[in-house]
C-alpha cells in the first residue's frame, strides 16, 4: 500500500479556498454562527445565520473544502487595517492594547496596511467529531448520507486547524506582511511552537472569550521553522493560494500588497 506523508493524505481529502466572492465569504459567516454563535454562545444569534462584525470590512477570508463532498470545514480571515482610515482598527487593538507589553514589541512601530491580525478560525462541529462518535448519522447542508466521512478521512480532521492557519500565513506573506497577531491561549501557543511557529507573547494574559494572550509572529518566521511534514503541507498550500489570489501593489511608498476583490458587498 502507497504510504502518503501527512501533505500529500491532506491534500487528497482538503483544499484551501480564498474566498473572493460574496458567497464564498458568506461561507464563513455561516461557519463562524455555527461555531460562535450557535455552539460557544459568545456572539448573538440572528435571522441570516451569518456571524459578522466591522472588521469583515476590511478582512480576507480563507476557507477549508473537503473535496469529496464540496463541504467547507472550517475558516480563518486576516484583518488588513486600511492604512489610510486610522479608526479602523484591528480587535486587539480595540480591545486589548491595556495588557501589551510594549516593551517586547510595540505594534505601533509598524506601518498601517503591513500587517494584520489573524482571527475567527473555526471549524464545523461534524469536522471535530470523536472517533467514538463515528458511526452516529448525521447530514450537512442536506448532503446525501455519503457524507459521513470515512476512517481515512477523519485521520486527517486534527490538522483542519493546521491547515487553516497555514492558509491565513501565506496570505499574510503574498501581502508582503512584516508580520501578524493572533489572540490566542497560550497552550495554543505552545502547541503551534512545537509544529514551527515561534509566535512570539506580547501582551499579559487577560479574559477575552476566555484566557488569551496577544502573539506576534514575525513574517522571518511564517514558515522557516516548520517540521518537514508542514513545511510540505504549507508548500501546496501557498501553491494553490498564490493561484487563486489577484493582488494589488501600492508601489514602493507603501510596501504591502491586498487581494484585489470588493469587500463592500456583503450579503
Amino acid at each position: 500500500m502507497t504510504q502518503y506523508s501527512i501533505a500529500e493524505n491532506f491534500n487528497q481529502y482538503f483544499k484551501i479556498r480564498f474566498a473572493d466572492t460574496k458567497e464564498l465569504r458568506q461561507e464563513a459567516y455561516k461557519i463562524r454562527y455555527g461555531v460562535y454563535s450557535t455552539e460557544l454562545g459568545w456572539e448573538p444569534e440572528n435571522d441570516l445565520q451569518m456571524e459578522i462584525d466591522e472588521c469583515d470590512h476590511y478582512a480576507y477570508h480563507c476557507l477549508l473544502e473537503h473535496r469529496r463532498t464540496g463541504v467547507f470545514a472550517g475558516c480563518i480571515r486576516l484583518i488588513i487595517p486600511p492604512p489610510n482610515d486610522p479608526n479602523k482598527q484591528l480587535p486587539f487593538e480595540a480591545n486589548c492594547l491595556q495588557s501589551a507589553k510594549k516593551e517586547v514589541f510595540d505594534t505601533s512601530s509598524l506601518p498601517r496596511g503591513s500587517f494584520g491580525e489573524i482571527s475567527r478560525l473555526a471549524v464545523l462541529a461534524s469536522f471535530r467529531r470523536r472517533e467514538k462518535e463515528k458511526n452516529i448519522p448525521y447530514v450537512l447542508n442536506n448532503i446525501n448520507p455519503e457524507t459521513i466521512y470515512s476512517e481515512e478521512e477523519r485521520r486527517n480532521f486534527p490538522n483542519i486547524a493546521m491547515g487553516l492557519y497555514l492558509g491565513g500565513i501565506s496570505l499574510a506573506s503574498l501581502c508582503q506582511h512584516q508580520g501578524m497577531v493572533v489572540m490566542m491561549e497560550p497552550r495554543l501557543n505552545r502547541r503551534l511552537k512545537r509544529f514551527g511557529l515561534p509566535f512570539e507573547q506580547i501582551g499579559d494574559v487577560m479574559d477575552y472569550h476566555g484566557q488569551r494572550a496577544m502573539f506576534y509572529l514575525d513574517k522571518k518566521n511564517f514558515h522557516k521553522d516548520l517540521t518537514e511534514q508542514l513545511e510540505e503541507l504549507y508548500a501546496i498550500i501557498h501553491k494553490d493560494m498564490t493561484e487563486q489570489i489577484k493582488l494589488v501593489n501600492f508601489g514602493k511608498n507603501t510596501p504591502f500588497n491586498i487581494p484585489n476583490i470588493d469587500l463592500s458587498n456583503h450579503f
